[in-house]
């Protein structure tokens, strides 16, 4: 506050007005009011003066190199799972085993299940939460695209109407995410009078897992990529190391190999690689080798 009435001439001159008035009146220190008068008077020309000259170019101010930012690599780069699956934060429970969440287990006992069928090993599920969602909900994504979504209630029952249930039952009415039946989220007080009703009734983690297990053999044939077709030559030259040698890279290539599989499971043909099956199309390649030389 001083130094800004100090640096105004306006202020000075003013000053120096009521100093040398007072100076003028008798019986006052005179001299020692005329003296402040002119130092001021003084002050303020030079603050004037100050004033009216240009301001100097600002001069440019060199900014330091900022060497702190690492530089981007391909670790940056972020790869979508395989298979995943989000959930709201009310679902969380159940996939943490430490709240006694039933869902991981769930999700295991399905892969185990699908490679006993199917003949490969399905890509492991990756959970993680998405606060985005709305608190109920889950999606479950492949290579990080949507492939279905649907809404649980830990601690309620689905009682699921298999087209022969009599009755109604009170709750919130919703469609069976895996199959598309007429549903009913219901408390756990009714789970017996649904039962008696004709109901199927499921709880929640038993939900998401069946929705998981319908969509993982509905995209069998994608979820079966390079890595599985490695994978599974991999086990079966355990069983069958020379026939495996003279199959891949004798006779056909991985890519080959991954190509004739994945058309299998496409077509959703259930079969097992077995010692007849790759000889039978081990002799077949050869065969149309030879023809065609």
């Amino acid at each position: 506050m001083v130094g800004q009435l100090f640096s105004n001439p306006r202020v000075m001159l003013l000053a120096a007005a009521v100093l040398g008035l007072l100076g003028m009146v008798p019986g006052m220190p005179n001299l020692v009011f005329l003296l402040f008068t002119a130092a001021l008077l003084g002050l303020a020309w030079w603050l004037r003066g100050r004033e009216e000259k240009a301001p100097e170019e600002p001069q440019p101010v060199k900014m330091p190199e900022n060497n702190s930012v690492v530089e981007a690599t391909w670790n940056d780069v972020q790869l979508e799972d395989s298979l995943g699956m989000e959930v709201g934060y009310r679902l969380i429970p159940m996939v943490d085993f430490q709240q006694d969440g039933e869902l991981l287990g769930r999700i295991r006992s399905i892969r185990k299940k699908f490679a006993q069928d199917m003949g490969f090993l399905p890509p492991v599920v990756h959970i993680r939460d998405n606060m985005d969602l709305q608190p109920a909900r889950y999606r479950i994504l492949m290579k990080g695209v949507e492939i279905g979504s649907g809404d649980a209630y830990p601690g309620r029952w689905l009682a699921i109407n298999p087209g022969t249930a009599a009755g109604t039952l009170p709750g919130e009415k919703t469609v069976d995410p895996a199959f598309g039946l007429d549903a009913i989220w219901i408390e756990s007080a009714l789970k017996e009078q649904a039962q008696i009703q004709g109901f199927t009734v499921v709880e929640a983690s038993t939900v998401v897992a069946t929705h998981l297990n319908h969509l993982i053999g509905q995209f069998s044939a994608e979820l079966f990529g390079r890595q599985e077709a490695q994978q599974l030559l991999d086990r079966v030259s355990q069983e069958m190391p020379k026939l495996t040698e003279d199959l891949v890279p004798g006779v056909v290539t991985l890519t080959t190999l991954h190509k004739v599989l994945q058309t299998y499971w496409r077509k959703k043909s259930r079969f097992a690689i077995c010692e007849p099956f790759l000889k039978r199309w081990r002799n077949m390649r050869r065969y149309k080798a030879i023809r065609m030389n």
